[in-house]
C-alpha cells in the first residue's frame, strides 16, 4: 500500500482501547444502577461506542487494522468479541456482501414482478428494527453447535433461502471451519467473562446491545438505499453529522469503500467528490420505513476481478 495510504496502526490500537474500556463502563453503568434515566443514557453511549469497535473490526476484517497481520487478527478477534461474532465468520459474510451487492439477494428496498411484497418487506423491516443484527450471534452458535445441520440443504435452500441467507450460508459452509470455531468459541468465552467480571445484569446486557443493535441496523442498508443496481457503484456517501461520522470511522462514505476496499477508513475522504449532492443519512433512514418499491431493473454485473483481489478469505 502507498505511504500516503498507510494504515494507521497505532491509532487503531487507542482507538480499540479506548471504545473497548467505555463499552465496558457503559455495560456496567447500564447493571448497575435503578434509575431508568442513566440505564438508557449508557445504553445510547454504548450503542455509538459499539458502533466504532465494529467499523475497527470491518478495518481488520479487510486487513487494514495494522500492518503488522498478527496485530490485525488479534485485534479482529477482540472486536469480533464485543459484536459478538468471529473474525473469520464476519470476514466470510462481509466479502460475500461486496460480491452481491444490490443483487437479488441483497435488494431489501425494492422488489420485482413475481417477487413477494411481504418477504421484502419482512427483510427490510427485519433490517430497520434491530432483528438483523441477531443473524451473527445466532449463526455463530448455530455454527458451533450445529456444524452438519447448517451446511445441509434443508438448511441452506429450504430455511435460509426464505430469509434470504442462502449464498451467505453456502459461503460459510465452504470455509474450513477449525479457526472459525476457535474464534467463536473465545467470542463465547469473552462475553462470558464480561458478565462475570462485569457483574451485568441480564437487563443491562440486553438493553446495551438491543440499542446497539437498532443503531447498527440503521446504517447497514440505508447506505445502500435506493442506489442503482450496481455492486460497485451501488452505495452512497451519505451526509451526517461530522462527529457522528468519526464515531463510525467514516462508515458512511460508503460509495468510497465499495470502490475503493483497500483504502483505510482514515483516507476514504479523499474518494469523495464533496462537490457532488451526497443523500442525508436520516431522510434516505426515514424513507426506508416507507416500505420497498417496485423496480424492474435488471441485476448488476458480477464484481469485476481488479477487486476480487482484495477479498480473499
Amino acid at each position: 500500500m502507498r505511504a500516503s495510504l498507510a494504515i494507521p496502526g497505532t491509532l487503531n490500537i487507542a482507538l480499540a482501547a479506548t471504545a473497548a474500556a467505555a463499552a465496558c463502563a457503559l455495560l456496567w453503568a447500564a447493571s448497575h444502577t435503578d434509575s431508568w434515566s442513566i440505564r438508557v443514557l449508557a445504553a445510547i453511549g454504548f450503542s455509538f461506542v459499539a458502533n466504532t469497535i465494529f467499523s475497527l473490526l470491518h478495518e481488520a476484517v479487510h486487513r487494514h487494522f495494522h500492518p503488522d497481520m498478527r496485530i490485525n487478527e488479534a485485534f479482529g478477534i477482540l472486536c469480533a468479541a464485543f459484536f459478538p461474532t468471529g473474525l473469520t465468520f464476519q470476514r466470510v459474510v462481509h466479502f460475500g456482501h461486496h460480491r452481491r451487492n444490490r443483487t437479488d439477494w441483497e435488494l431489501f428496498d425494492h422488489y420485482q414482478p413475481g417477487v413477494s411484497r411481504f418477504r421484502t418487506l419482512f427483510r427490510l423491516y427485519c433490517l430497520l428494527t434491530g432483528f438483523f443484527w441477531m443473524s451473527a450471534p445466532l449463526g455463530c452458535a448455530l455454527y458451533l453447535a450445529a456444524g452438519p445441520f447448517f451446511r445441509s440443504r434443508v438448511f441452506q435452500q429450504v430455511i435460509c433461502r426464505w430469509y434470504g441467507f442462502e449464498p451467505m450460508v453456502a459461503d460459510l459452509a465452504a470455509v474450513p471451519g477449525s479457526r472459525m470455531r476457535l474464534e467463536i468459541v473465545f467470542t463465547a468465552a469473552f462475553q462470558a467473562a464480561l458478565v462475570l467480571l462485569l457483574d451485568l445484569s441480564l437487563l443491562g446486557w440486553c438493553l446495551c446491545y438491543g440499542v446497539f443493535a437498532l443503531n447498527w441496523c440503521s446504517l447497514q442498508y440505508t447506505d445502500h438505499a435506493w442506489t442503482r443496481r450496481d455492486i460497485v457503484e451501488g452505495a452512497s456517501n451519505l451526509r451526517v453529522n461530522r462527529l457522528v461520522q468519526w464515531i463510525f470511522l467514516n462508515y458512511h462514505h460508503h460509495l468510497a469503500h465499495h470502490q475503493h476496499p483497500e483504502v483505510p477508513w482514515i483516507h476514504l475522504a479523499r474518494f469523495v467528490d464533496f462537490d457532488k449532492p451526497r443523500p442525508s443519512f436520516l431522510r434516505t433512514y426515514l424513507s426506508l420505513w416507507l416500505g420497498p418499491r417496485p423496480t424492474d431493473e435488471p441485476p448488476p454485473h458480477p464484481l469485476d476481478a481488479r477487486l476480487e483481489r482484495w477479498l480473499r478469505v
